[in-house]
């Protein structure tokens, strides 16, 4: 019995969001300015006009998320780096900021990745992140004054 594979899971069909070329598989040598991990990615025909691309899981033809611009691709980045804060600086486990990630975009958790969010997901990501950051500094800051006055 042959398996159904679900439309658009297919990178060969994948098709740029912007301009609709179709993306086209290559080396990121030319757009990364150092490829030392020989990363592969998905690129739009009319590339470089079209500035839209997608980076490959290491060793395998599977997009890390979804074609995108420039533009959407910085506020990736930014987004993530306001959500790593959360886990890298030791305020939660990385799966609870994944936990948390999912309930902030009202998604499953298995679709809770970054590099599939628009514009607008982003933004959110990174308000929200700030804020759960600031108000997690904020608890700790509380929690030190309040031990400082029981020692005295």
């Amino acid at each position: 019995m042959k398996k159904n594979k679900k439309k658009g899971n297919n990178p060969s069909t994948m098709r740029c969001p912007y301009c609709g070329a179709p993306m086209i598989l290559r080396s990121a040598d030319g757009i990364y300015k150092e490829n030392t991990q020989q990363a592969k990615l998905y690129v739009c025909k009319n590339y470089p006009s079209c500035n839209t691309y997608v980076r490959t899981q290491p060793g395998t033809f599977r997009p890390l998320g979804t074609p995108a611009n420039e533009k959407l691709r910085a506020l990736r980045i930014q987004a993530h780096r306001s959500f790593d804060a959360l886990h890298q600086g030791g305020h939660m486990t990385k799966r609870d900021a994944y936990v948390w990630l999912a309930t902030v975009l009202q998604t499953p958790q298995s679709q809770a990745h970054i590099g599939c969010l628009g514009e607008y997901s982003c933004n959110q990501v990174i308000i929200e992140s700030n804020r759960m950051l600031q108000q997690l500094r904020l608890h700790r800051s509380n929690q030190a004054i309040t031990h400082k006055e029981a020692a005295t």
